[in-house]
């Protein structure tokens, strides 16, 4: 009769793919973040006074609009 024992770990081998694999998806959704940042600046300063006083903001707040959009 044999035994063949299977409950062995691989030692750090899976964790360092997980953990590259992570970093690797951090770095996209920054990259897109970044990117939502940038276009909804853009969105808004196209905008006249009058139509970003029509949504309740004035042009002081695009960073701050375009920044609490990064956090998310």
């Amino acid at each position: 009769m044999a035994a063949f024992d299977t409950s062995r770990t691989t030692y750090g081998v899976a964790s360092f793919a997980n953990r590259a694999c992570a970093f690797v998806a951090d770095m996209a959704n920054t990259v897109n973040a970044w990117n939502d940042a940038r276009i909804t600046t853009r969105a808004l300063a196209g905008l006249t006074d009058r139509e970003l006083a029509d949504i309740g903001l004035e042009r002081g707040d695009i960073d701050s609009v375009a920044r609490s959009a990064m956090i998310r």
